[in-house]
């Protein structure tokens, strides 16, 4: 999948998920972006929305927080040039139509999130275009994904656009526990749907998402705060703080450049090591010239100088023109 300059065929994508981290202050979502660019992530995500469209007014805690969080649209088109102006890829969940409307402008992706799987009319909005998409899968079966992302292909085949689809595997609980994390569903998806497979990380800590980029997921999503302790709102107690994005930056291309590529080859470092490390067919003991060679008469030793192993019938049953010492290589033009 392509975002932006991003290819994520070569390179492990890592989103910093600022999230409403910034609590409705703009100038602590101005400090969070510098923050994640300083932190080395390839990208920045934030969550854009209207409440009155998001959550009921009856959940009135819930919903006067969320309130509270807003920033305007104006201001995520900054935040998006102040990302772009420090070479990080701009994202943004919408909640609402008129969101994904207007983010369209000014971002490089659009994240759809777990909760909004089966919300069609939004998945309309965001894949009226070829926009890539990121769609989180937290607390959906196959059946509920499948019909997802049957939905945006088929909205985007009318158009003749391409795909540009990646899907997330989530569990949507806060903090996830260990044995729930289930990143065994990389692999599921990757098997199942021709598009690339990431994680949206929702535990403690990185271990979760270093796994990931070992299992094959090719997009990592984790939450981003300034600190831990920033405020009593939930998500900075689950979010990398500065140093700890760091250590997943540097942590996760370094697992990514261990597990290399499908395939098996000789690699540059140890092709020097193959002869050393081979063998080569050699006399067993001392062989007087005119001697037939049989089997009993020959060894194997290092290096690989010589006739190779699997190669015996060169010499058996030939004779000797010259005897041959033990140890010493018996070569194709010493037998007649």
């Amino acid at each position: 999948m392509i975002i932006g300059d991003r290819n994520t065929d070569e390179h492990v994508l890592i989103i910093a998920e600022i999230g409403n981290n910034h609590e409705g202050n703009f100038d602590t979502a101005v400090r969070l972006v510098r923050a994640a660019a300083d932190c080395g992530v390839d990208g920045v995500k934030f969550q854009t929305y209207k409440t009155e469209y998001y959550v009921s007014k009856s959940d009135s805690a819930r919903f006067a927080r969320l309130k509270s969080f807003e920033l305007s649209y104006s201001q995520f088109e900054e935040l998006s040039k102040l990302a772009h102006s420090l070479n990080l890829l701009f994202l943004s969940t919408p909640f609402d139509l008129e969101s994904a409307r207007l983010l369209k402008t000014f971002v490089d992706a659009y994240k759809i999130a777990s909760g909004d799987i089966n919300f069609y009319p939004l998945l309309d909005a965001v894949a009226d275009s070829e926009m890539p998409i990121l769609l989180s899968t937290g607390a959906s079966d196959f059946d509920l994904i499948s019909q997802a992302v049957n939905h945006i292909e088929t909205v985007r085949k009318k158009k003749n656009l391409p795909g540009n689809l990646a899907l997330l595997h989530c569990t949507s609980c806060y903090p996830v526990p260990p044995e729930q994390t289930n990143l065994q569903s990389i692999r599921f998806l990757s098997d199942k749907f021709d598009y690339s497979v990431g994680y949206s990380d929702h535990t403690m800590g990185i271990e979760a998402s270093l796994t990931a980029v070992a299992l094959g997921a090719r997009i990592i999503e984790k939450h981003f705060t300034l600190s831990k302790s920033f405020s009593s709102f939930r998500d900075h107690q689950l979010s990398s703080d500065p140093p700890e994005m760091r250590e997943l930056v540097k942590k996760a291309h370094l697992v990514s450049t261990i597990i290399g590529s499908c395939g098996k080859k000789v690699q540059t470092c140890e092709a020097e090591m193959v002869p050393a490390i081979r063998r080569s067919i050699v006399a067993g003991v001392d062989l007087p010239a005119g001697h037939t060679i049989t089997w009993g008469d020959l060894t194997w030793i290092r290096p690989a100088n010589g006739i190779p192993p699997g190669d015996e019938y060169i010499l058996l049953g030939k004779k000797l023109k010259k005897s041959i010492k033990f140890g010493n290589n018996i070569f194709e033009g010493d037998v007649e």
